[in-house]
């Protein structure tokens, strides 16, 4: 699983507290945690010569 958003960030997310609670208590306690920190790959991986999103 992939997130944008600190942990402290998804309690909102939740319309019950305690249901966010036992389900991101178990979620972040078997994770390992990997922050990366610094510029995007992607535009390593964008094809060469397009410079503008292709329109329809």
């Amino acid at each position: 699983m992939t997130s944008n958003r600190a942990p402290s960030d998804w309690y909102p997310l939740f319309p019950n507290p305690v249901v966010a609670e036992s389900l991101l208590d178990r979620l972040i306690n078997s994770s390992h945690q990997v922050i990366m920190n610094g510029p995007s790959y992607r535009p390593n991986k964008r094809p060469k010569g397009t410079t503008e999103p292709p329109t329809k």
